[in-house]
């Protein structure tokens, strides 16, 4: 039987762990190459640390793991040379590009009027501007191959609904279900198809941190994993605290897949029925 994504390639931000690396990986089980980027270091006003380069290293080895061809480069979504460079590398080596997860993303949370103008820009830049990016550089190659390709850009439940003291996260979000709306008319004639992912809480480690504790419980003396779950379990139709990161990657593979052939412009919740409450 003929893995979904057989012969085509992928290409992956934020790549270096949780949904970026797991994104790869699942798109490589189901036979795609893949070209996989992350900044690979910390990032101004962000308090949880971020991927370095051994983490990327380490998903290059397990996309490689399953026989998959993969190119890993250091590349910031906040600067188009670097994205650009990548992604023609990639290309170059591995033939051809079909799939575009723009997955790269932060979070700095903030309360009581407390958001900096600093941090509001470099939310926007990252979670907004960062996917705009990858698009950019991304979709001449698709359309070089002629064959159509599949866009999934990571948004957030914050980007169909309200959150408070992530007011900057909320609006790159929201802004990133726009963005679909437009590419996917633009792109559409191609056979180009643009959709977006809208999780709830994931088990990554830009969730699971100590200022994301102290958000979603206050009062806790000391907030930590354990207080966090009750509160982000509550939120929930389902009775589960947050989603793994596969679940997102297997809807993932579903938009990249001829599964989803005639899907496109939408916004695709994997979120525990948070939007439900």
């Amino acid at each position: 039987m003929s893995k979904r994504l057989e012969g085509l390639v992928a290409f992956v931000t934020g790549a270096g762990r949780g949904q970026g690396r797991s994104h790869a990986v699942r798109m490589a089980q189901e036979g795609a190459d893949v070209i996989a980027v992350d900044v690979c270091r910390n990032i101004d006003g962000v308090t949880y640390d971020m991927a370095d380069e051994a983490d990327l290293k380490e998903t290059a080895r397990l996309v490689e793991a399953t026989g998959q061809r993969v190119v890993a480069r250091v590349a910031d979504v906040r600067n188009m040379a670097s994205l650009a460079a990548a992604v023609d590398e990639g290309v170059g080596e591995l033939g051809r590009l079909d799939i575009v997860c723009a997955n790269a993303g932060i979070n700095i949370p903030s309360s009581d009027g407390t958001l900096s103008e600093a941090d509001w820009l470099q939310v926007i830049d990252v979670n907004l501007t960062g996917v705009w990016r990858t698009t950019t550089v991304s979709v001449p190659h698709i359309l070089a191959g002629g064959r159509g390709g599949s866009i999934i850009l990571t948004s957030s439940a914050a980007g169909l609904r309200g959150y408070a003291n992530i007011v900057h996260y909320t609006a790159a979000k929201h802004g990133v279900n726009g963005l679909v709306k437009t590419l996917a008319l633009e792109l559409g004639p191609h056979r180009i198809r643009v959709n977006t992912l809208n999780p709830t809480q994931v088990d990554t480690p830009m969730i699971m941190n100590e200022a994301s504790y102290k958000q979603f419980s206050p009062e806790a003396p000391n907030p930590s994993r354990d207080t966090f779950a009750p509160v982000s379990q509550s939120m929930h139709v389902l009775p589960v605290p947050w989603v793994d990161p596969v679940d997102v990657s297997n809807a993932a593979v579903f938009l990249a897949s001829e599964e989803s052939r005639y899907i496109t412009g939408i916004a695709l919740p994997v979120d525990a029925g948070v939007l439900l409450k």
